[in-house]
């Protein structure tokens, strides 16, 4: 028997089968198993997402699938104090251009087009597009105010202008053109400075706000709130479809104090004369009428303005400066708050009487008197009615010029009146010895006292301030805030006493009826006008002519009505060219009034 021993090679192949054997079936397992966690986690993940998450998730898909295109509010109308339209809207034709529409290599083509109707540069309009972006869903106006002729040159050429819409769009309109113009203020797009001011965070480009007067200063009431239509889009932002409308919310109309026939009557009183009028009810502070001139019709603002337009404008002495709101020196009206400061003061007991002198030397100056013969004797309501400086003078220099500085303080100068147009609004100036030495380069000398008790040198108040200073001996004492917002709140809410003695309450009006009825303003002493108590002034503005004022109220024992009107530069005095405003508007404001 031969035994057969096996060879090296067969050993080894005995030994791999031997290894080999299970091992498919193991590979197998191993599959089932690495599969199985695989599905294991994709059902779990696809468990949270749709029972744990997917609410959020259908609200982030639906969030980015349907999108809102805003649609702008119409804006709330200004009314006067009797619900008479001051502003409203009316419907215009407007040009908007939807960025997403088209891709950006075939907006050139149809903004060339676009261009060649409007009749404005293609440049102004890429730029818009541009501040966008091209992939803005928000339509962006290009123009406003569009002829009839335009309108039809769009609807024709349809076809070659894609993504660009004709709209009927409110705009905004003053039915009584330029009257209270600078009460109203007016309308215009937004600016890109505007829109990075915090104050316009929820504005979008092309939107119209209100850029001066009560335009501006209730633009929060005024704005309203938008709407629009909610549209799908795809991925790429297209739109696919509309799928509904939000209703734009209309702005809330506001009421003003301002009474359009008094405001009438004070446009005509003033004419073309540079320089302002306000009347006011002394007793709240309700404004009834503020004239500027010159001044500009706010409508040319509601479409877009032409060069030869705002050149027009630009050439016309400053007409969107409120002068009711600027700063002059006050003249003689300021007499009311020298004959305070004198008697509160304790400097001066309410009989007093003064002489009074063709002038004053102080310092080896001579202060002259009005008429350079001065009045003889004379108390505070002789002073008052003839208007002595020589007297005010005295007064000046006994109290001092930081007792005179505290009252013309007290009475409001040299502070914002709180009116709600107090962006447009200047403080004036009261002016100290600080304020001497910082700017002039001097002390503060008696002169400048002597001249500040006239309301002259460097003293700077505005026809508002002194319509505020002229309500304090109209209604008892008190000191009033002009408004022009009317509300249901009383006139209490709207002043506050000044601490006043009664007596000296009493010596300004009488002061200010005589000066109409035997003083410097005996042409507004008439049988067809209730009594009234006025002041005039006439400020010297060297090197210019001569500034006019003159403010009075009626009747001089109930006041219902105040009018302070100013002639900047006019070249007269107050009686002869200030006071004859204040008779017609009172004259109009009285005209059946009756003894």
């Amino acid at each position: 028997m031969t035994l057969e021993f096996p060879s090296r090679f067969q050993l080894r192949l005995s030994k791999e089968k031997d290894r080999t054997v299970g091992k498919h079936f193991q590979a197998v397992v191993a599959m089932l198993a690495v599969t199985g966690v695989l599905f294991g986690a994709v059902g779990t993940r696809l468990a949270q997402l749709q029972l744990i998450e997917g609410p959020l998730n259908r609200q982030r898909a639906e969030t980015n699938r349907i999108r809102l295109v805003p649609k702008r509010p119409a804006r709330g109308a200004l009314l006067d104090r009797n619900g008479k339209i001051l502003a409203s809207s009316r419907l215009s034709h407007a040009i908007s251009i939807w960025p997403i529409a088209l891709p950006k290599s075939e907006w050139p083509t149809v903004i060339a087009r676009l261009s060649d109707i409007l009749k404005v540069p293609p440049e102004s309009i890429q730029q818009r597009l541009e501040q966008a972006g091209y992939e803005s869903i928000e339509a962006i106006t290009v123009a406003r105010g569009i002829s009839p002729a335009q309108a039809t040159a769009i609807a024709e050429f349809g076809d070659e202008l894609p993504g660009v819409r004709l709209e009927a769009e409110a705009v905004r309109n003053y039915p009584n053109g330029d009257l209270a113009a600078h009460v109203l203020g007016y309308t215009g797009e937004i600016t890109q400075e505007e829109l990075e001011n915090p104050q316009y965070a929820d504005y979008r480009m092309g939107d119209i706000i209100g850029q001066m007067g009560a335009e501006a200063a209730f633009e929060s009431m005024l704005q309203g709130e938008w709407g629009g239509q909610q549209v799908e889009v795809d991925s790429s932002g297209r739109v696919l479809s509309v799928l509904g409308n939000k209703p734009a919310v209309s702005g809330n109309d506001v009421q003003l104090t301002i009474d359009i026939e008094v405001q009438k009557l004070s446009e005509q009183a003033l004419g073309n004369t540079k320089g302002a009028i306000v009347a006011m009810d002394p007793n709240s502070g309700e404004i009834l009428a503020m004239v500027s001139r010159p001044t500009f019709d706010p409508n040319i603002f509601t479409t877009n303005i032409t060069d030869a337009q705002w050149a027009q404008l630009q050439g016309s002495q400053y007409p969107f400066v409120n002068r009711a709101l600027q700063g002059f020196a006050p003249a003689s009206t300021f007499k009311i708050v020298t004959t305070a400061a004198g008697i509160e003061s304790g400097a001066y007991s309410h009989s007093a009487v003064l002489p009074t002198f063709p002038f004053l030397r102080v310092g080896g100056i001579q202060f002259w008197d009005w008429n350079n013969a001065g009045f003889g004797p004379l108390g505070f309501r002789g002073a008052m009615a003839m208007s002595s400086d020589t007297f005010f003078y005295q007064v000046g220099r006994k109290i001092g010029g930081e007792t005179l500085i505290q009252w013309t303080r007290r009475f409001g100068f040299g502070s914002k009146t709180g009116i709600e147009l107090g962006a447009e609004e200047s403080a004036g100036l009261v002016p100290d010895d600080a304020w001497k030495r910082e700017v002039i380069g001097y002390e503060w000398f008696v002169g400048d006292t002597i001249n500040m008790s006239i309301g002259q040198g460097f003293l700077q108040t505005s026809p508002l301030q002194v319509t505020v200073m002229f309500a304090v001996p109209a209604n008892g004492g008190y000191m009033v805030t002009p408004h022009l917002l009317k509300d249901s709140r009383t006139p209490d809410d709207w002043r506050e006493p000044m601490g006043l003695q009664p007596a000296t309450v009493e010596i300004l009006q009488d002061g200010l009826r005589q000066v109409i009825s035997s003083g410097t303003a005996r042409s507004l002493n008439l049988p067809n006008l209730p009594p009234i108590a006025g002041k005039t002034g006439t400020a010297e503005a060297p090197p210019f002519e001569n500034h006019a004022w003159f403010g009075a109220y009626a009747p001089a024992e109930n006041p219902e009505i105040l009018v302070v009107a100013f002639a900047e530069h006019s070249g007269g005095g107050g009686g002869s060219v200030a006071a004859p405003m204040v008779k017609q508007v009172l004259e109009g404001y009285y005209k059946d009034w009756q003894k």
